[in-house]
């Protein structure tokens, strides 16, 4: 991921921008594209800053959370549950769309691993 713009340039931006300039004509003058001089300016306009907003990180993950207890639960009840099907459970019990990895990163926050058992395993070549 890129790193955000930095601050002087952003002040730089604001300062031309408050002495008369459009957004448009400043961000051709600093060589930025005009969406982000428009952000930048709407954003100083509505709180005062103009920091970087925070990049990255879940944003998603708090839906699946909810159910976490229920989820726990069926894996307790089911134990050789696949996560498909867990996936499937969602999405008929609340009508919650998610990915297999999705559910994976649910288990694996809680600590829940898969182990291979011996017994299960291929016989190997003669």
């Amino acid at each position: 991921m890129t790193k955000p713009l930095s601050i002087d340039l952003r002040e730089r931006l604001i300062s031309a921008v408050e002495g008369g300039m459009s957004r448009r004509s400043a961000a051709q003058r600093f060589g930025i594209a005009a969406s982000t001089a428009i952000k930048w300016v709407d954003q100083w306009r509505r709180t005062g800053s103009i920091r970087p907003q925070p990049q990255g990180g879940d944003k998603r993950s708090h839906r699946i959370e909810a159910h976490a207890e229920e989820i726990l639960a069926l894996v307790d009840e089911t134990p050789d549950i696949t996560l498909a099907e867990i996936a499937e459970w969602l999405n008929e019990a609340h009508g919650l769309k998610v990915a297999q990895s999705t559910v994976w990163g649910l288990l694996n926050r809680r600590g829940m691993t898969f182990k291979k058992n011996r017994a299960r395993q291929r016989t190997a070549a003669p």
